[in-house]
Protein backbone atom coordinates (compact mmCIF):
# COMPACT_ATOMS: atom_id res chain seq x y z
CA UNK A 1 0.00 0.00 0.00
CA UNK A 2 1.45 3.03 -0.86
CA UNK A 3 1.92 6.47 0.97
CA UNK A 4 1.06 9.88 -0.26
CA UNK A 5 3.51 12.27 1.30
CA UNK A 6 2.41 15.24 2.95
CA UNK A 7 2.90 18.46 0.68
CA UNK A 8 5.78 20.43 1.60
CA UNK A 9 5.56 23.72 3.31
CA UNK A 10 6.98 26.52 1.31
CA UNK A 11 7.34 30.41 2.10
CA UNK A 12 4.02 30.35 0.06
CA UNK A 13 2.22 27.74 1.25
CA UNK A 14 0.04 30.89 4.05
CA UNK A 15 -0.93 33.12 1.27
CA UNK A 16 -3.94 30.95 0.49
CA UNK A 17 -5.01 31.41 4.05
CA UNK A 18 -4.45 34.65 4.63
CA UNK A 19 -5.70 35.58 1.08
CA UNK A 20 -9.51 33.61 2.35
CA UNK A 21 -9.32 35.46 5.35
CA UNK A 22 -9.40 38.72 3.49
CA UNK A 23 -11.97 37.62 0.87
CA UNK A 24 -9.22 38.83 -1.64
CA UNK A 25 -7.43 36.86 -4.66
CA UNK A 26 -4.02 35.28 -4.69
CA UNK A 27 -1.82 37.36 -6.53
CA UNK A 28 1.15 35.92 -8.82
CA UNK A 29 4.36 36.23 -6.41
CA UNK A 30 8.14 35.25 -7.64
CA UNK A 31 11.28 35.53 -5.54
CA UNK A 32 13.86 38.02 -7.18
CA UNK A 33 17.54 37.94 -6.66
CA UNK A 34 19.88 40.20 -7.09
CA UNK A 35 23.87 39.77 -7.25
CA UNK A 36 25.64 42.93 -5.54
CA UNK A 37 28.97 44.44 -6.85
CA UNK A 38 30.83 42.93 -3.59
CA UNK A 39 29.22 39.41 -4.27
CA UNK A 40 26.46 39.60 -1.63
CA UNK A 41 22.83 38.82 -2.85
CA UNK A 42 19.70 41.11 -2.35
CA UNK A 43 16.63 39.31 -2.26
CA UNK A 44 12.93 40.40 -2.39
CA UNK A 45 9.28 39.42 -3.24
CA UNK A 46 7.38 40.59 -5.83
CA UNK A 47 3.65 40.64 -5.84
CA UNK A 48 1.51 40.71 -9.11
CA UNK A 49 2.25 41.10 -12.75
CA UNK A 50 2.27 44.78 -13.46
CA UNK A 51 4.72 47.34 -12.83
CA UNK A 52 5.40 47.95 -9.28
CA UNK A 53 4.66 50.83 -7.65
CA UNK A 54 5.50 50.46 -4.05
CA UNK A 55 8.14 48.43 -2.21
CA UNK A 56 8.36 47.88 1.14
CA UNK A 57 11.20 47.55 3.58
CA UNK A 58 10.62 45.97 6.91
CA UNK A 59 12.25 46.40 10.27
CA UNK A 60 15.12 44.75 12.47
CA UNK A 61 14.65 40.99 12.62
CA UNK A 62 11.77 40.48 10.09
CA UNK A 63 11.89 39.37 6.41
CA UNK A 64 9.82 40.84 3.02
CA UNK A 65 6.94 37.94 4.35
CA UNK A 66 6.09 40.48 7.23
CA UNK A 67 4.48 42.32 4.35
CA UNK A 68 2.31 39.28 3.31
CA UNK A 69 -1.39 40.04 4.18
CA UNK A 70 -0.56 44.22 4.03
CA UNK A 71 0.04 43.38 0.37
CA UNK A 72 -3.17 40.97 -0.25
CA UNK A 73 -5.61 44.02 1.40
CA UNK A 74 -3.59 46.40 -0.89
CA UNK A 75 -4.31 44.46 -4.17
CA UNK A 76 -1.87 46.55 -5.85
CA UNK A 77 1.81 45.45 -7.63
CA UNK A 78 4.14 45.44 -4.93
CA UNK A 79 8.24 44.89 -4.32
CA UNK A 80 8.89 43.57 -0.76
CA UNK A 81 12.87 43.36 -0.15
CA UNK A 82 14.47 41.49 2.81
CA UNK A 83 17.25 43.99 3.47
CA UNK A 84 21.16 43.18 4.22
CA UNK A 85 21.39 40.21 6.76
CA UNK A 86 17.66 39.07 6.61
CA UNK A 87 15.03 36.65 5.26
CA UNK A 88 17.08 35.47 2.18
CA UNK A 89 19.64 38.49 1.24
CA UNK A 90 23.62 37.78 2.79
CA UNK A 91 24.93 39.35 5.54
CA UNK A 92 27.42 41.59 6.24
CA UNK A 93 30.72 40.88 7.06
CA UNK A 94 30.99 43.91 9.13
CA UNK A 95 27.47 43.52 10.75
CA UNK A 96 26.86 47.37 9.58
CA UNK A 97 23.08 47.30 9.13
CA UNK A 98 22.80 51.36 9.77
CA UNK A 99 19.89 52.42 7.43
CA UNK A 100 22.17 54.66 4.94
CA UNK A 101 24.36 51.66 4.59
CA UNK A 102 21.07 49.64 3.76
CA UNK A 103 19.93 51.85 1.73
CA UNK A 104 22.93 51.54 -1.17
CA UNK A 105 21.57 47.71 -1.77
CA UNK A 106 17.76 48.95 -1.89
CA UNK A 107 19.09 52.14 -4.33
CA UNK A 108 20.72 49.40 -6.71
CA UNK A 109 17.50 46.98 -6.52
CA UNK A 110 15.01 50.23 -7.31
CA UNK A 111 16.91 50.57 -10.17
CA UNK A 112 16.96 46.87 -11.31
CA UNK A 113 13.70 46.19 -10.84
CA UNK A 114 11.36 48.96 -10.76
CA UNK A 115 10.72 51.58 -13.77
CA UNK A 116 9.52 54.52 -11.67
CA UNK A 117 9.26 56.47 -8.80
CA UNK A 118 7.84 54.43 -5.87
CA UNK A 119 5.70 54.92 -2.79
CA UNK A 120 8.22 53.63 -0.55
CA UNK A 121 7.13 52.42 2.95
CA UNK A 122 9.52 51.45 5.36
CA UNK A 123 8.63 50.23 9.15
CA UNK A 124 11.49 50.32 12.23
CA UNK A 125 14.51 50.17 10.67
CA UNK A 126 13.23 50.05 6.85
CA UNK A 127 11.60 53.31 7.99
CA UNK A 128 15.12 55.05 8.59
CA UNK A 129 16.47 53.17 5.67
CA UNK A 130 13.34 54.68 3.40
CA UNK A 131 14.33 58.07 4.22
CA UNK A 132 18.09 57.47 3.49
CA UNK A 133 16.95 55.90 0.08
CA UNK A 134 14.52 59.69 -0.40
CA UNK A 135 17.26 61.73 0.44
CA UNK A 136 20.13 60.27 -1.51
CA UNK A 137 17.79 58.97 -4.59
CA UNK A 138 15.12 61.17 -4.80
CA UNK A 139 14.46 60.64 -8.01
CA UNK A 140 13.08 56.68 -7.11
CA UNK A 141 10.48 58.14 -4.28
CA UNK A 142 7.66 59.42 -5.14
CA UNK A 143 6.03 59.25 -1.38
CA UNK A 144 8.05 58.01 1.88
CA UNK A 145 5.43 56.31 4.39
CA UNK A 146 7.74 55.84 7.60
CA UNK A 147 6.16 53.12 9.91
CA UNK A 148 6.55 53.40 14.03
CA UNK A 149 9.92 54.93 13.75
CA UNK A 150 11.33 58.33 14.34
CA UNK A 151 15.31 58.72 14.46
CA UNK A 152 14.61 60.71 17.79
CA UNK A 153 12.60 56.82 19.15
CA UNK A 154 13.15 56.31 22.92
CA UNK A 155 15.93 53.64 22.45
CA UNK A 156 15.36 52.60 26.11
CA UNK A 157 11.39 50.79 25.20
CA UNK A 158 11.77 49.66 21.58
CA UNK A 159 15.24 48.62 20.65
CA UNK A 160 16.23 47.81 24.21
CA UNK A 161 13.03 44.98 24.21
CA UNK A 162 14.18 43.73 20.89
CA UNK A 163 17.42 42.92 22.02
CA UNK A 164 15.96 41.70 25.08
CA UNK A 165 13.74 39.41 22.49
CA UNK A 166 16.60 38.25 21.15
CA UNK A 167 18.56 37.40 24.02
CA UNK A 168 17.46 33.60 22.98
CA UNK A 169 18.69 33.02 19.69
CA UNK A 170 17.65 29.27 19.08
CA UNK A 171 14.97 26.94 20.87
CA UNK A 172 14.33 23.12 20.26
CA UNK A 173 10.97 23.92 18.59
CA UNK A 174 9.12 26.47 16.63
CA UNK A 175 6.80 26.48 19.34
CA UNK A 176 9.33 27.76 21.61
CA UNK A 177 10.00 31.10 19.59
CA UNK A 178 6.37 31.71 19.19
CA UNK A 179 5.40 31.68 22.62
CA UNK A 180 8.65 34.04 23.19
CA UNK A 181 7.55 36.79 20.84
CA UNK A 182 3.67 36.20 21.77
CA UNK A 183 5.03 36.99 25.74
CA UNK A 184 7.07 39.94 24.08
CA UNK A 185 3.65 41.34 22.55
CA UNK A 186 5.47 40.84 18.70
CA UNK A 187 3.07 39.61 16.14
CA UNK A 188 -0.68 39.42 16.08
CA UNK A 189 -2.46 36.61 17.13
CA UNK A 190 -1.00 33.15 17.70
CA UNK A 191 -1.37 31.55 13.53
CA UNK A 192 -0.12 34.69 12.38
CA UNK A 193 3.15 34.72 14.95
CA UNK A 194 3.56 31.09 14.05
CA UNK A 195 3.19 31.50 10.42
CA UNK A 196 6.24 34.81 11.29
CA UNK A 197 8.42 32.34 12.81
CA UNK A 198 8.36 29.55 10.01
CA UNK A 199 9.11 32.11 7.94
CA UNK A 200 11.94 33.54 9.35
CA UNK A 201 13.75 30.61 11.49
CA UNK A 202 15.68 27.83 9.73
CA UNK A 203 16.56 24.03 11.24
CA UNK A 204 20.29 23.82 11.77
CA UNK A 205 21.98 20.56 11.17
CA UNK A 206 21.89 19.74 15.25
CA UNK A 207 17.85 19.97 15.19
CA UNK A 208 17.60 23.22 16.51
CA UNK A 209 15.55 25.93 15.10
CA UNK A 210 17.31 29.63 14.74
CA UNK A 211 16.81 33.14 13.95
CA UNK A 212 17.95 33.20 9.70
CA UNK A 213 18.78 37.48 10.79
CA UNK A 214 21.99 38.18 11.46
CA UNK A 215 20.04 41.06 13.84
CA UNK A 216 19.19 38.19 16.24
CA UNK A 217 22.92 36.87 16.94
CA UNK A 218 23.92 40.99 16.77
CA UNK A 219 21.73 41.55 19.83
CA UNK A 220 22.39 38.67 22.06
CA UNK A 221 26.34 39.69 21.65
CA UNK A 222 25.34 43.08 23.16
CA UNK A 223 23.58 42.44 26.28
CA UNK A 224 26.41 39.64 26.78
CA UNK A 225 29.27 42.34 26.13
CA UNK A 226 30.56 44.63 28.84
CA UNK A 227 29.08 48.24 28.92
CA UNK A 228 31.87 49.84 27.35
CA UNK A 229 32.19 47.15 24.07
CA UNK A 230 28.22 46.90 24.54
CA UNK A 231 28.12 50.61 23.12
CA UNK A 232 29.92 49.84 19.65
CA UNK A 233 27.19 48.51 17.90
CA UNK A 234 24.51 49.84 20.02
CA UNK A 235 20.45 50.91 19.78
CA UNK A 236 21.76 54.05 18.05
CA UNK A 237 24.25 52.89 15.66
CA UNK A 238 21.97 50.06 14.32
CA UNK A 239 19.22 52.79 14.15
CA UNK A 240 21.46 55.34 12.72
CA UNK A 241 23.12 58.45 13.76
CA UNK A 242 22.01 60.10 10.40
CA UNK A 243 18.22 59.58 10.85
CA UNK A 244 17.62 63.41 11.02
CA UNK A 245 19.49 64.67 8.63
CA UNK A 246 18.21 62.49 5.55
CA UNK A 247 15.04 63.13 6.69
CA UNK A 248 15.60 67.07 6.43
CA UNK A 249 16.84 66.16 3.17
CA UNK A 250 13.26 64.49 1.61
CA UNK A 251 11.78 66.43 -1.03
CA UNK A 252 8.93 63.39 -1.57
CA UNK A 253 5.15 64.07 0.34
CA UNK A 254 6.45 62.12 3.73
CA UNK A 255 3.90 60.64 6.35
CA UNK A 256 4.83 59.16 10.00
CA UNK A 257 2.47 56.41 10.80
CA UNK A 258 2.32 55.65 14.33
CA UNK A 259 1.36 52.41 16.25
CA UNK A 260 -0.72 53.01 19.10
CA UNK A 261 1.59 50.71 21.38
CA UNK A 262 4.45 51.23 19.01
CA UNK A 263 7.61 52.51 19.44
CA UNK A 264 7.07 55.79 18.97
CA UNK A 265 6.69 58.33 22.46
CA UNK A 266 4.74 61.58 22.89
CA UNK A 267 8.10 62.54 22.77
CA UNK A 268 9.48 61.34 19.73
CA UNK A 269 6.42 62.41 17.81
CA UNK A 270 6.60 66.52 18.76
CA UNK A 271 10.03 65.97 17.97
CA UNK A 272 9.08 64.16 14.44
CA UNK A 273 6.38 67.37 14.02
CA UNK A 274 8.59 70.26 14.88
CA UNK A 275 12.07 68.90 12.57
CA UNK A 276 9.58 67.67 9.70
CA UNK A 277 6.51 70.35 10.07
CA UNK A 278 5.33 69.87 6.24
CA UNK A 279 5.03 66.33 6.70
CA UNK A 280 1.69 64.14 8.05
CA UNK A 281 1.64 62.14 11.42
CA UNK A 282 -0.87 59.65 10.88
CA UNK A 283 -2.30 56.97 14.21
CA UNK A 284 -3.24 53.38 13.70
CA UNK A 285 -4.06 51.03 16.69
CA UNK A 286 -1.50 48.64 16.57
CA UNK A 287 1.72 47.30 18.02
CA UNK A 288 5.21 47.91 16.74
CA UNK A 289 4.60 46.07 13.88
CA UNK A 290 1.50 47.91 11.93
CA UNK A 291 2.04 45.65 9.04
CA UNK A 292 0.64 42.53 10.75
CA UNK A 293 -1.23 43.57 13.48
CA UNK A 294 -2.99 46.29 11.49
CA UNK A 295 -2.65 45.57 7.93
CA UNK A 296 -5.67 46.79 5.93
CA UNK A 297 -5.53 50.00 7.80
CA UNK A 298 -2.02 50.08 6.59
CA UNK A 299 -2.96 49.28 3.35
CA UNK A 300 -5.53 51.66 3.43
CA UNK A 301 -3.19 54.45 3.51
CA UNK A 302 -0.76 52.88 1.32
CA UNK A 303 -3.45 52.51 -1.26
CA UNK A 304 -4.14 56.56 -1.15
CA UNK A 305 -0.66 57.06 -1.62
CA UNK A 306 -0.65 54.71 -4.52
CA UNK A 307 -3.72 56.49 -5.79
CA UNK A 308 -2.31 60.25 -5.65
CA UNK A 309 -1.48 62.00 -9.06
CA UNK A 310 3.00 60.94 -9.01
CA UNK A 311 5.55 61.53 -11.43
CA UNK A 312 5.80 60.31 -14.65
CA UNK A 313 7.57 56.61 -15.24
CA UNK A 314 11.29 56.53 -15.48
CA UNK A 315 12.32 55.94 -19.13
CA UNK A 316 15.24 53.93 -19.70
CA UNK A 317 18.30 55.74 -21.91
CA UNK A 318 18.38 54.98 -25.35
CA UNK A 319 21.30 54.45 -27.26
Amino acid sequence: MSHVAPEEITEFSFLAGQAAALGVPIPPVERLSLTLADGRTLSALRYGDEPVEVTLLHGAGLNAHTWDTTVLALGRPALAIDLAGHGDSSWRDDADYTGRTLAADVIEALRTWTDRPQVLVGQSLGGLTAAAIAARAPELVRELLVVDITPGVDQSVGPAALREFYRVVDAASRDELVDRAQQFGFGGSRDDTARGVFLNTRVRPDGRVEWKHHFAHIAARLLDAPPAAASIGAPSAILGEHGWADLDAVVAPLSLVRAGHGFVSDDAEQEFRARAPRARVLHLEGSHNLQETAPAALAEIIRTAADSIGPEPVEEPRL
